[in-house]
């Protein structure tokens, strides 16, 4: 079975708030660095940038967070280092990224060192606004290797389960995509968001409405969920979506943001009505799912420049925003590539 991007058991976060944090970072990095083959070179620079991410959240924000994530594309393993704070953002961003600027008395070196060593770089950080950086690292360097999407899960605080799970897989011209909040939070709730992310992994090109159907079998040893499937056709720029519970999910584009419908109901438990819709999806539209986890009063607007960042990064921004700080919590973004 094909690898697919999804965050049960890929992801990891760390609050950094002490100097002895980043090495915790490190730590964790050095796993999937481990996991995903990672040569020494590689794991040595994939360090580095933890390492610079986590320093520079101290120095500047003086609290934030890592999140360290496996990614896979075609046969190439590669991890995702998303740090966030809500600090005091760069008034500056080109000059900051020039080796020797500094506003904290240092080489200057660091967020230029994060750019050239990334494969993938993106950052958003707006003065007063926070500062979101993203990197990605493949296992070989390949720069032109590109995801569309980005998600980013965290737990309630105080737990180690994450109930709330996200899944981008491909499949032949279609690209499936999930978000999954299992009924509460703890370990039951990860057991059912683990059970719909596998049931999608085994056939990602099933239609939407099929997919619940197969994710309510599935979860019915389990306390249930609310899940939202969407299955993009590039050919026709289409996008079937079906949603079963509260999961927010919305297509912006050009014209502007169409909220897609969910029904009630709790897959694996009491669903009684599915419907598949579909809306048109053209080149560059973002579809941005989130949990209840998430308030529902954000706007792309009020971020000037947000919605051209990398999928990571304005799932970064949201989730650092607008978490509720009482459930988990989750925002998957894809944007719909350019047409061959």
């Amino acid at each position: 079975m094909e690898k697919i991007n999804q965050s049960v058991e890929t992801s990891t976060w760390i609050t950094i708030t002490h100097a002895s944090d980043i090495a915790a970072a490190r730590r964790a990095g050095q796993l999937l660095a481990s996991n995903a083959r990672f040569d020494e070179v590689r794991a040595g620079q994939l360090a580095l940038l933890i390492t610079e991410a986590a320093t520079n959240i101290l120095k500047h924000a003086g609290d934030g967070t890592i999140v360290l994530s496996a990614v896979h594309a075609d046969s190439m393993d590669g991890i995702d280092v998303v740090a966030y704070d809500a600090g005091p953002g760069i008034g500056n961003l080109a000059q900051a990224l020039r080796d020797g600027s500094s506003s904290a008395g240092t080489a200057g070196t660091g967020l230029g060192a994060l750019h050239r060593l990334s494969d993938q770089f993106d950052v958003y950080a707006p003065r007063g606004k926070g500062a979101v950086f993203f990197m990605r690292l493949w296992r070989t360097p390949s720069p032109g290797l590109q995801l569309a999407s980005g998600g980013i899960s965290l737990p309630l605080a105080g737990e180690t389960a994450n109930g709330d799970a996200w899944a981008v897989a491909g499949a032949r011209q279609h690209t499936a995509l999930m978000m999954v909040d299992g009924l509460g939070h703890g370990p039951e709730a990860a057991k059912a968001a683990a059970a719909a992310i596998a049931t999608v992994a085994l056939q990602p090109s099933l239609r939407p409405a099929e997919q619940v159907q197969a994710c309510h079998a599935a979860l019915r040893n389990t306390r249930g969920a609310a899940l939202a499937l969407g299955l993009l056709d590039a050919a026709t720029g289409q996008l079937h979506f079906t949603g079963i519970g509260n999961i927010s999910a919305c297509v912006i584009d050009a014209g502007g943001r169409r909220q897609l419908a969910s029904y009630n109901g709790i897959v694996g438990n009491n669903m009684r009505k599915v419907q598949e819709f579909t809306v048109e999806c053209g080149p560059g539209a973002l579809v941005i799912m989130a949990t209840d986890g998430i308030g529902t009063q954000w706007d792309l607007d009020q971020y000037p420049g947000l919605a051209a960042c990398d999928p990571s990064v304005v799932a970064a921004v949201l989730l650092r925003d607008f978490a509720r700080q009482r459930d988990d919590a989750s925002v998957l973004v894809y944007r719909v590539p350019e047409r061959a």
